[in-house]
């Protein structure tokens, strides 16, 4: 994660600079940020708008923005599937059988009768027997009347089949009737209501089918007579009567069903609505107007919608920021600005992709490096903002990559969603540049096992081209992704001055220019860097603050040594100490140029602002004692008054701007002070970095850096710990050793060992 500390920097990214901590140029990156959002979004959800009129000729293809119902088409559809709906028929079945019985009853009866004449009983019959039929359908209809199965129009329509089918007696028959053997009369009921028992259970529109069989039915039956077969023969017939219906209502409920039933007609998305030079019919001027494509017939509603979603969306953003730290803002305007630029390539490699796509391949789609946003935002920024940005992401991916026609197409939001947090999973604790590949690599075969997932969930729509391209494209975006991040992030690391944990893992590389320089021309001071290096990491992770910063700053906090190496003491072996021979001024001089000196040659090799802030900042204002003390003796062995201040024997700073700087600091002190004990124990351990840390903060070192009270307790704490693990064997524990607590020394002193004179950190590193 980069430094987010504030430098003393006054180019356009510093501290001074107004524009990077205004809270106006805050909100105005977030409103840019919005409106990136609603560009992006716009292009997709808001279609285009033309300038015609009918009976006009269009001047360019007017294709489909999303996908948009044909009404005309859609009801043509209605009215096919409507008229392919054949005519509802209801079975209903008279008891003719019964009608039949009766009648061979009365025939029986009047045949019976002596006093009635042949000739009249042919009257009767000629009369009777049709009155007859007919009154049993009458109160076979006015029976059903009140039955909510058959609509009136039913019964109607049965009234009138009937009627129209009803069957004329021969003449000869009713003269036949009289002359029948009343012996035969009980078996010619049985056989006659057999016969159209059975013939009523065949569904019949036109009764004329049912009636053809007779003669057949009844030459096989059990009658002998051939005036009785003929009689049954006709009374049969008469009988039967249409038992299937057209039911008009039925028939309308299955016509409005089956229009309700056709599948919409759409005009899907990218097809041609007009093409150029057709003529704009009403019709077309109609659809064109109905889904907002007429200039003169605009609806707002959509954009603000749309509007109103991408300042949510930035907003989002906003609040998760300012609830990460409650109390101040994390970041400062240069990152919110490497944010938005983030996020506007995201964006731009969607859309890019989105160019792309077809409805025939929107498999394309999964090209698109969705995760190259969360990586980065992992690596600039930090990974909690990383796993939020996902969320934001994914929902433009669902709108920016979807040809559906839909608002969202959730497999592309999902697809965006996995990945990315894939890849924020693989490489958030990056240390080189080949992790980026690693989370690319990680992208593409879950991308992958997600495509695959889906296309077997829709496994009615896919085809084995598909799976094979939709999961090979899947694969390219992870491998696209670790590209596109591997080239951008010196982009990142140079423009916005950002000090990465990739960086930092090659900063601290041994072969580095500077520190092979230090390494060969100050082995001393090189041994120092490392120490305070694992002191100072140990103590920045304790509290939070960026540990591989502190460490890789203390290797070159004190480069500016390399310039005047035998000045300091951790340098001077078996050599005279040259500030023996040399003015006290002078002394404090070339002691204090270090910290400048280490700062131009950082310059000079390029490295980040953060690490030139340790070397300059990591003293601080401190007084330099020892030289000043020494002039001060001097002075008054040659009688003279002291023509200096303590001011003119302190570091020019500046103070530490950071946690980081601090605790390089202190860390630095702590180092120089342990390694000068002969004989340290506990006690003094304990008791001089308290020293160290008491002293810098009644010095005020600490009072540009927003290290608290608690924090430097477990610095302190952290120092303490580490010193013993690294200085084990020389260190001598209470129930190894029994001596008196030291006397606590005075302010700016370490303390006396062995007899030897108290003198600070930095006079024992330094003479």
């Amino acid at each position: 994660m980069a430094s987010k500390e504030p430098s003393t920097d006054k180019s356009i990214w510093g501290k001074n600079s107004g524009w990077k901590y205004s809270v106006a140029t805050r909100y105005i990156l977030f409103l840019l940020l919005a409106l990136l959002f609603y560009i992006s979004l716009a292009s997709k959800l808001l279609p285009e708008r033309y300038d015609i009129q009918v009976n006009t000729k269009s001047e360019k293809n007017i294709v489909a923005p999303v996908q948009i119902e044909d009404s005309k088409a859609t009801l043509q559809a209605q009215e096919q599937k409507a008229e392919a709906v054949q005519p509802v028929y209801s079975y209903i079945p008279l008891r003719s059988d019964v009608l039949v019985s009766q009648i061979l009853d009365r025939i029986e009866q009047l045949n019976q009768d002596a006093d009635v004449s042949t000739q009249e009983k042919i009257g009767i019959y000629r009369v009777e027997i049709p009155q007859r039929a007919e009154r049993f359908v009458r109160n076979y209809l006015s029976a059903n009347s009140t039955n909510e199965a058959y609509s009136p129009e039913l019964l109607e329509e049965m009234r009138q089949a009937i009627e129209e089918q009803t069957y004329q007696i021969p003449e000869e028959t009713f003269i036949k009737i009289p002359r029948l053997n009343l012996e035969d009369i009980p078996q010619m009921k049985s056989t006659a209501r057999d016969i159209v028992s059975r013939l009523i259970l065949n569904e019949m529109v036109d009764a004329q089918t049912g009636r053809a069989r007779v003669p057949e039915m009844v030459s096989t039956s059990n009658l002998d007579d051939r005036t009785a077969r003929e009689v049954v023969q006709e009374l049969a017939r008469l009988a039967i009567t249409p038992n299937k219906f057209l039911d008009e209502v039925a028939t309308k409920e299955a016509k409005v069903a089956a229009r309700e039933e056709a599948d919409p007609v759409y005009i899907k998305q990218g097809d041609i609505l007009v093409a150029k030079g057709q003529l704009i019919t009403p019709e077309l001027y109609e659809l064109l107007g109905k889904n907002g494509l007429l200039k003169d017939d605009i609806n707002y509603w959509p954009e603000l919608g749309v509007l109103l979603l991408s300042i949510l969306l930035s907003l989002g953003i906003l609040t998760f920021i300012r609830q990460s730290e409650p109390g101040k803002f994390k970041y400062n305007n240069a990152q919110l600005l490497m944010l938005v630029l983030v996020y506007f390539i995201t964006l731009v490699t969607m859309h890019l992709t989105a160019f792309l796509q077809s409805d025939s391949q929107i498999y394309v789609g999964y090209l698109a490096p969705v995760a190259i946003g969360a990586i980065l935002v992992t690596l600039l920024l930090e990974t909690s903002l990383a796993y939020f940005s996902v969320i934001i992401f994914s929902i433009l991916a669902s709108v920016i990559l979807n040809v559906q026609g839909e608002v969202f197409d959730f497999h592309f939001g999902l697809y965006a969603a996995v990945t990315s947090c894939v890849a924020i999973f693989s490489i958030h604790r990056a240390s080189q540049r080949s992790t980026m590949l690693k989370g690319g690599i990680m992208s593409s075969l879950f991308g992958a096992l997600i495509v695959f997932i889906m296309l077997l969930i829709n496994n009615d729509t896919w085809t084995t081209s598909e799976t094979l391209y939709s999961i090979g494209f899947a694969i390219a975006g992870g491998l696209l992704t670790a590209i596109l991040v591997i080239g951008l992030m010196p982009f990142f690391e140079v423009t916005f001055g950002i000090l990465s944990a990739l960086k930092l893992v090659e900063l601290s590389n041994p072969n580095h220019p500077l520190l092979r320089k230090l390494l060969t021309e100050t082995p001393g001071t090189y041994h120092h860097s490392v120490m305070v290096g694992n002191l100072s990491e140990a103590a920045a992770e304790a509290i939070g603050a960026n540990g591989l910063l502190c460490r890789v700053g203390s290797y070159y906090h004190d480069i500016g040594k390399t310039k005047r190496p035998i000045y300091f003491i951790e340098n001077q072996n078996n050599m005279e100490n040259p500030h023996d021979s040399i003015e006290p001024k002078l002394s404090k001089s070339i002691i204090v140029a270090h910290a400048r000196d280490g700062v131009e040659m950082l310059k000079e090799y390029k490295l980040p602002k953060p690490i030139r802030d340790i070397a300059e900042q990591h003293h601080g204002t401190t007084f330099l004692h020892y030289f000043y003390h020494k002039a001060m003796r001097q002075a008054e062995e040659q009688g003279v008054e002291p023509d200096f201040t303590e001011d003119d024997f302190r570091y020019p700073g500046p103070k530490a701007q950071s946690k980081e700087s601090a605790i390089v600091g202190i860390a630095d002190s702590v180092e120089a002070a342990v390694r000068s004990l002969r004989k340290p124990t506990v006690e003094q351990v304990e008791s001089m970095i308290e020293k160290i840390i008491k002293g810098r903060l009644d010095d005020h070192q600490f009072n540009d850096c927003d290290l608290t009270m608690k924090e430097l307790d477990i610095i302190a704490k952290t120092l303490k710990e580490t010193v013993m693990g690294i200085f084990h064997s020389r260190i001598e524990y209470p129930e190894d050793v029994k001596r008196p607590k030291p006397p606590v020394p005075s302010e700016g002193e370490a303390p006396a060992t062995s007899g030897t004179p108290a003198t600070s950190d930095e006079q024992r590193r330094s003479v």
